[in-house]
């Protein structure tokens, strides 16, 4: 099951990244495809560990750049991962 929704949040991350980046009509979104896309050094470290395997620290270029995104641009991103389960006839992901 872990695998499963290891790939199901991989695959929201890069839909909700690549929504982002086709609104560049609108003027905020732009500046943040461009903060979102900075995130790359932070990939490694948004995916669960195998079993057994403790959770590794970000490295200083994830914080960076993870403290390189604004607020708006954040929460927006979150909204719209959270949103596109319904969008796409999926049960909402549920984390304990």
């Amino acid at each position: 099951m872990a695998v499963t929704r290891t790939a199901l949040l991989v695959v929201l991350v890069a839909g909700a990244m690549m929504m982002v980046m086709m609104r560049g009509a609108e003027a905020q979104q732009p500046s943040c495809a461009a903060q979102l896309t900075q995130l790359a050094p932070c990939a490694r470290f948004s995916v669960p560990p195998a079993p057994g395997q403790p959770m590794p620290a970000p490295a200083s270029e994830c914080c960076s750049a993870l403290g390189a995104v604004s607020h708006d641009c954040a929460c927006g991103t979150l909204d719209i991962i959270n949103s596109l389960p319904a969008k796409c006839g999926l049960p909402r992901v549920t984390c304990q």
